[in-house]
């Protein structure tokens, strides 16, 4: 049985509080023009560094923030295709 394409990470649902958080990289690696955040899957470089360190908790509210950061740089550029 096949699956449609997987969803981008920022635009993922955050992952349920009791399944172990899955990172959001989506092999689209490079940080966009200011260089604050990955432009695949919207970590900070100390999120991405990090991450494997990451209790769940602490990597659930970074999912939470991806999909604000997301939303904010589509309200800035427009919807990308």
């Amino acid at each position: 049985m096949t699956s449609g394409p997987e969803p981008d990470a920022a635009g993922a649902a955050a992952p349920a509080s009791q399944a172990a958080v899955p990172s959001p990289c989506n092999s689209v690696c490079r940080m966009d023009p200011g260089g604050v955040y990955c432009v695949g899957c919207f970590r900070t470089l100390d999120e991405i560094a990090g991450w494997a360190g990451f209790d769940d908790e602490r990597r659930r509210l970074i999912w939470e923030e991806l999909r604000r950061r997301k939303a904010r740089a589509t309200d800035a550029s427009g919807p990308r295709p």
